[in-house]
């Protein structure tokens, strides 16, 4: 039994791949995110479109909703020009939303459903792959130092990373410098493992309750997915939040 419990789980935490090593690539991580990303857009698309001031549809109320909560966090963190950060604070968390709603679906529906088309291996969900949780945090990465050049220039920059915090004299550039690049890294990486640990925990503890007997996955199934269910819009807008602070401070001067 302990043997088919520990199959079972290893099973469920194999991704469909192509390729080998370092180039290898999780084709279920970039499918489902590829849909997700898609229905994202074109569920936006669609109810803008039919967008109504007199009688506005149930949808229609939540986007507005989810579109002014989201401009009024980047209108309170970020100081500086919104209209590239509002809409990618608003991306992050409609994405990283749909990727963990996912961990709702039953662990054994896609896998049994694919197996069907002769696919052994998926995992649908994408906050479960590490590599699309630090994917989107070195994208963050990359714009944190595109916007400490674009508020600071890249004098104002380079000065930072070797003049703050200890000061500007010359023999303290080398720690400066080494902290400030420690910080940077430290960035996304927080980021990513943030989100990669709370829904691989979560993925972890459904797969074990899926090893249950039916009769008994009913009330420890159904509480872990109510406790759930409030974690999941949690750690998207921690995601987003933290983005959106990272990029004031770094197109802040000070």
């Amino acid at each position: 039994m302990a043997s088919s419990a520990t199959e079972y789980v290893t099973h469920h935490l194999e991704h469909l791949t192509v390729g080998e090593g370092f180039w290898t690539l999780h084709v279920d991580t970039l499918v489902v995110s590829w849909i997700l990303g898609l229905i994202f857009i074109g569920l936006f698309y669609a109810v803008a479109r039919r967008a109504s001031v007199e009688a506005p549809s149930g949808i229609q109320t939540v986007i507005e909703a989810c579109v002014e909560f989201i401009d009024n966090q980047v209108s309170e963190s970020f100081h500086g020009p919104k209209d590239f950060v509002a809409p990618l604070a608003l991306t992050i968390f409609i994405w990283v939303l749909f990727w963990n709603l996912m961990d709702l679906i039953p662990v054994d529906l896609f896998p049994e459903l694919l197996k069907l088309v002769g696919i052994d291996y998926v995992r649908i969900l994408p906050s479960a792959d590490m590599n699309a949780t630090f994917g989107l945090s070195l994208t963050v990465l990359a714009l944190i130092i595109i916007y400490s050049i674009k508020g600071k220039g890249v004098k104002g920059f380079g000065k930072e990373l070797f003049t703050h915090p200890f000061g500007a004299h010359p023999v303290l550039w080398p720690a400066n410098f080494m902290l400030n690049i420690v910080e940077l890294i430290a960035k996304p990486v927080s980021l990513g493992m943030r989100l990669f640990g709370n829904l691989y925990a979560a993925e972890i503890i459904f797969i074990l309750i899926a090893l249950l007997p039916i009769w008994a996955q009913w009330v420890p199934g159904v509480a872990w997915a109510i406790f759930h269910i409030m974690v999941i819009p949690l750690q998207a807008f921690i995601f987003m939040v933290l983005t959106v602070v990272y990029l004031s401070l770094a197109y802040e001067e000070h």
